[in-house]
């Protein structure tokens, strides 16, 4: 439904009741909603989330059991030199413990008397074990856990990612409403200027004033005309900018038509369409905000790589025991008598690499951790500053709007004065001008609030489910 409402905003003109006809209005819930369904980076923040996803999988699969099979043969000048088979299944668990089962065919005449084994083949069942560096973390295990952190990570930035397109999309669209009030404003006054001219023409007409007073009311006009024409530049120019976060379904970048129009009562929206609305800066978890819980993800991950480079100082000791047997599917066949096992050493003798690889980690730990501390300090501020700079908007919308009903007062006693022949044309232009001027500032005071309650969404890295 959702789609279709979007083609008929930007290809068709539909009529709607209003006092214009065949004008659309672009909802901003609506139009952020088309923005986190369709924008292409909206997309990509959520395939970061199959990327993490993909990565656990892929760790996962580090303790995958294994079948292998190792088969050769040799045959020269009419003799079997040998024929070897062995099929061994693996089965690696979470600790540096390794199951192992495994079947070993041996025949030839030039075999080495190590590999002989009986004509039904020797099976084996038994496990190997890593008592030193490897038993209670390794590469395998480091990597699941990575892969976990990484995953949560990238539903954090997934919310950053997308908390980041709608905020420059509300950006977008609040100038787009901006640039429209400016036009419209410039539109009435100019009607005002057209009709004063003519009136002023058909008195210069009848004598009644001077007819150099005809030259001003030109002017007046010219002038409100001229700054309509580049008001309509402006808004053009922002309705362009608008366009570039409105997509299709199919990765179809789309163009507004000019018969659609923002909503000039978004004030009551925003709030509720950027779930800040009843968010007090006392209400604020500044430990929830996901630049933090994807910075606290990364440092968890550095420290499990920390934890590896630690458990690598350790000697690499490595134990295997395996029952050996010729009948496997009897179960008193398996007895410590016969066996197979082993013992390996290994520990290099200065550690160079192995210290250094730690004093890195324990350094990338450090310096993620001087980071969440800045950044966690730095959001803290900036939404504190953020909170009374809309105090201080709030009061700014107060006085500009007490200023505007001012000035429209004395534009109107001018006109009055001017009617009984008490005032001139040059006093309600000035006064005219004026108000145009405070009608821009209330306009600019009420972006700059609006574009205010954007900095905050921002900064709090809302990700809104109502969209």
């Amino acid at each position: 439904m959702r789609k279709i409402l979007l083609y008929s905003i930007l290809f068709f003109v539909i009529p709607i009741f209003s006092q214009e006809k065949d004008i659309i209005i672009l909802d901003f819930k609506e139009y952020l909603g088309y923005v986190k369904k369709y924008h292409p980076i909206a997309k990509q923040a959520e395939l970061n989330i199959d990327i993490g996803q993909a990565n656990l999988m892929r760790a996962r699969g580090g303790f995958d059991p294994k079948l292998e099979v190792d088969y050769d043969r040799k045959e020269f000048k009419g003799f079997e030199y040998y024929d070897l088979l062995n099929a061994t299944f693996k089965i690696p668990t979470w600790y540096g413990i390794e199951l192992k089962a495994n079947l070993e065919q041996n025949e030839g005449v030039f075999l080495n008397p190590e590999r002989t084994v009986p004509d039904d083949g020797l099976y084996s069942a038994g496990v190997s074990v890593s008592l030193a560096r490897g038993l209670f973390i390794n590469d395998r295990m480091a990597t699941l856990r990575k892969a976990k952190f990484f995953r949560e990570q990238t539903k954090a930035d997934r919310d950053l990612l997308v908390n980041q397109i709608l905020y420059d999309a509300s950006l977008a669209y609040f100038n787009w409403l901006r640039a429209y009030r400016e036009a419209e404003i410039y539109r009435n006054f100019l009607e005002n200027a057209k009709i004063r001219f003519e009136g002023v023409k058909q008195n210069a007409r009848a004598g009644d004033i001077a007819a150099i007073d005809t030259v001003e009311a030109k002017i007046a006009y010219e002038n409100r005309a001229l700054s309509l024409e580049q008001a309509k530049v402006k808004q053009l120019k922002s309705s362009l900018e608008l366009s570039n976060f409105l997509w299709l379904s199919d990765n179809v970048p789309v163009e507004l038509q000019p018969n659609v129009v923002p909503d000039i009562n978004v004030n009551d929206a925003i709030d509720v369409t950027l779930e800040i609305q009843g968010r007090p800066l006392d209400s604020f978890t500044i430990e929830d905000h996901p630049k933090l819980r994807s910075l606290n993800y990364k440092i968890e991950g550095l420290e499990v790589d920390r934890k590896l480079k630690a458990n690598k100082l350790l000697p690499q000791i490595d134990v295997a025991y395996n029952f050996l047997t010729e009948t496997p599917d009897a179960g008193n066949s398996f007895n410590t008598a016969d066996y197979k096992g082993g013992v390996s050493f290994r520990f290099p003798l200065f550690l160079r690499k192995e210290r250094g690889d730690l004093k890195l980690a324990k350094f990338k730990v450090q310096d993620a951790r001087f980071d969440f501390e800045t950044t966690q300090l730095q959001l803290r501020n900036k939404i504190m500053a953020i909170y009374i700079e809309l105090e201080s908007f709030e009061k700014q919308n107060e006085l500009i709007a007490t200023i505007v009903r001012d000035y429209n007062t004395l534009l109107t006693a001018e006109e009055r004065k001017f009617s009984f022949g008490e005032s001139s044309l040059f006093l309600i232009n000035s006064r005219e001008r004026s108000l145009i001027d405070a009608r821009l500032k209330e306009i600019e005071v009420e972006n700059k609030f609006f574009a205010t309650k954007a900095k905050l969404f921002n900064s709090l890295a809302v990700n809104p489910v109502n969209l």
